[in-house]
């Protein structure tokens, strides 16, 4: 079993560049089917610099590869952002 927590812990990068995405810091979840449909992911935005504003990504949990040790794994970077 793997806890939020842990999930937390893990970078995301994009598979096809090995570009870092960001981390965890929530998730998705369809309580009627109990499983985990998007992942939110706290990312800089690259424009404003250091200093910038958290954008949230949204990243679908069917673009997931690979949850491994330390990182997860994710394809097509097509997602939704909210800031």
């Amino acid at each position: 079993m793997v806890t939020l927590t842990t999930m937390q812990l893990k970078e995301i990068i994009l598979i096809d560049t090995g570009e870092k995405v960001g981390t965890i810091i929530d998730l998705e979840i369809d309580v009627d089917q109990g499983i985990i449909t998007h992942l939110i992911i706290g990312a800089k935005n690259k424009v404003i610099g250091l200093f910038g504003k958290q954008e949230e990504v949204i990243i679908p949990w069917s673009h997931i590869v690979t949850v491994g040790t330390d990182v997860i794994l994710i394809k097509n970077m097509s997602y939704d952002t909210r800031i």
